[in-house]
C-alpha cells in the first residue's frame, strides 16, 4: 500500500520540520499546527484526548511514533488525492495573486510562524533545500515535494 508509505513520508517530513533540535521529540503544542499545515481538519478536544493518551506523563512532548499515532487518527480517511487537494488549498492561501508560486520570503514567514524555534540559519537551510533552482520562488510542485517528500 503505497498510500501508507506516502503518509508516513509526509508525517516524517512534518515531524522533522518541527523537531528543530533533532531531539527525536516535538512539543505536543505543535501538533495542531502541523495538522493545520497538512490541511488536516481536527477537533480540538479529540486531539487533546489523543495527546493525553499518547503522553500520559504530560511531558508536553511526543516522539515520532506518538506523533504518528495522533496524526494517523486524523489522516485515516484521507487518500493522497484529498491530501493533494488540501495542500493545494494551503498553497492557494499564500499565493494570493494566483501566480502559481509563492516567494521564498513568504515561505520563510510560513515556516517561522509554524515554528518559532527556527532561527535564520535553519530557515535558510530549509529554503535552500526547497528552492533548488535558486529562483527565489517556490512553485506548487516544490511546495508539494517539501510537504510530501516526493
Amino acid at each position: 500500500m503505497e498510500d501508507d508509505d506516502q503518509k508516513m513520508q509526509i508525517m516524517r517530513k512534518a515531524f522533522q520540520m518541527f523537531d528543530t533540535s533533532k531531539s527525536g521529540f516535538i512539543e505536543t503544542l505543535k501538533i495542531s499546527t502541523i495538522l493545520n499545515t497538512m490541511g488536516q481538519l481536527f477537533d480540538d478536544s479529540e486531539l487533546q484526548a489523543l495527546i493525553d493518551e499518547t503522553d500520559p506523563e504530560a511531558s508536553g512532548r511526543v516522539n515520532f511514533d506518538g506523533f504518528c499515532r495522533i496524526a494517523a487518527h486524523f489522516l485515516e480517511e484521507d487518500d493522497s488525492e484529498a491530501m493533494q487537494e488540501e495542500l493545494k488549498e494551503a498553497f492557494r492561501l499564500y499565493d494570493r495573486e494566483g501566480n502559481g508560486y509563492i516567494t521564498t520570503a513568504t515561505l520563510r514567514e510560513i515556516l517561522a510562524a509554524l515554528d518559532d524555534k527556527l532561527g535564520p540559519d535553519d530557515l535558510d537551510g530549509i529554503i535552500a533545500e526547497i528552492d533548488t533552482d535558486g529562483s527565489g520562488t517556490v512553485d506548487f510542485d516544490e511546495f508539494m515535494e517539501m510537504m510530501t517528500g516526493e
